[in-house]
């Protein structure tokens, strides 16, 4: 019932994070942005999550996830619905961010919940499960987005999105449960902070999100303005993507749970994403016939890692801290959004190769960081974390 929940509240705001991609040349057509503007505005919730994921990671490990969830969700649910109308380029940018201040709660108190209640030769398994929510957000976004804008333009996107966040808030009310430890003191709860192995895995795994990000919130733009793909059949291969990642989230999961290190299983992950990558940039004038299964490929094995790196910090920090560990590690991860997808957009703008082969780079630096967070981590069978809640 608890990964249940918390699956669903995390894809419920996933729709909005990661599937609006699939509105970028409606959004495009709609507001009159330059390439450069429609970066800021993917990147806006990303934005708007930045200073807020270690707040919320406290908060979560002080009054608990159900509470977090619940105000964090309906409020960006609220703000999505307040970006539906607008106008300009700073009107829709500025909503997106506040979704993004609000809609923060649910990745790290969500993931903290599925943590409680799961054994360490279990938990691998269990946040693939969790972390599908994102490519199922994805999948569905989209599936539906452009559908959705061709009939009712982007108001009527936006207003999908919001009832999607309330309904995730409206599950956790319902389904969410909080598992009984003992409260920790503020002392405890920010030692994470000072983890040197924290910061490092952070850090590395942050670095896959380049590709990440390059493939998975570009390649409907790309596939459509320099390729000529129809926006219906470029946002079917995004959803190809995300409901492979699918597979690969769970299937990663269950593999590091007995294997016998998960940051060593995250180096190979990173090391296969950048030699993908890397092909989709040789390929961006191939054939659809080849480029399109480079795509595929690559954005697969971009989004497969996530779980892993989870999993890996709360093994690092034990129970109690939790919270404040995904917190910490997703603020990491959110500055890098935050500074890639810009970026990207930018080099874009005067060459797609050179884009993708910049997105190429960042999981081979982040594989070759890691190998330095594997001093005194813990194997899969020897975490931190006490046996689950009853």
């Amino acid at each position: 019932m608890i990964l249940g929940a918390g699956l669903l509240a995390q894809t419920s705001f996933a729709a909005v994070a990661v599937g609006l991609p699939a509105l970028a040349p409606a959004l495009r057509s709609h507001y009159r942005l330059s390439l450069g503007e429609t970066g800021v505005v993917l990147g806006a919730v990303g934005i708007g999550m930045l200073p807020t994921l270690l707040p919320w990671g406290l908060l979560a490990d002080r009054v608990g996830e159900r509470l977090v969830i619940v105000i964090g969700l309906a409020g960006a649910g609220l703000a999505v619905a307040a970006a539906a109308p607008t106008g300009s380029f700073a009107a829709l940018s500025g909503w997106l961010v506040v979704a993004g201040v609000l809609g923060a709660s649910v990745n790290a108190a969500s993931g903290r919940a599925v943590m409680a209640w799961f054994p360490p030769r279990e938990l691998g398994l269990a946040l693939g499960i969790r972390q599908t929510a994102i490519p199922i957000g994805g999948a569905l976004g989209a599936a539906l987005l452009p559908v959705l804008a061709s009939r009712g333009g982007t108001p009527l996107a936006f207003r999908a999105l919001a009832v999607s966040c309330v309904v995730g808030a409206a599950l956790a009310v319902g389904f969410m449960r909080a598992a009984a430890h003992a409260e920790p003191a503020l002392e405890h709860v920010v030692r994470p902070l000072r983890d040197r192995r924290l910061w490092l895995l952070a850090s590395g795994t942050s670095l896959y999100l380049t590709a990440q990000l390059g493939i998975t919130g570009f390649i409907v733009l790309f596939l459509h303005e320099h390729r000529h793909v129809s926006t219906h059949a470029a946002g079917g291969v995004l959803a190809l993507i995300n409901v492979l990642a699918i597979g690969a989230r769970i299937a990663s999961g269950h593999v590091s749970d007995r294997w016998t290190s998960r940051i060593g299983l995250l180096r190979s992950i990173g090391f296969a994403c950048a030699a993908a990558t890397a092909a989709v940039a040789a390929a961006t004038d191939a054939p659809l016939g080849v480029l399109v299964p480079a795509f595929v490929v690559a954005g697969v094995l971009s989004m497969s890692w996530n779980a892993l790196g989870y999993a890996a910090a709360a093994e690092t920090v034990g129970s109690g801290k939790t919270g404040a560990a995904l917190g910490f590690q997703q603020t990491v991860l959110g500055l890098v959004i935050v500074i890639v997808t810009p970026a990207f957009a930018a080099v874009a703008d005067s060459s797609w190769r050179l884009a993708f082969s910049f997105a190429a780079v960042g999981p081979l630096a982040g594989a070759m960081l890691l190998r330095f967070s594997r001093r005194g981590a813990r194997s899969p069978g020897t975490s931190a974390i006490p046996p689950a809640a009853p």
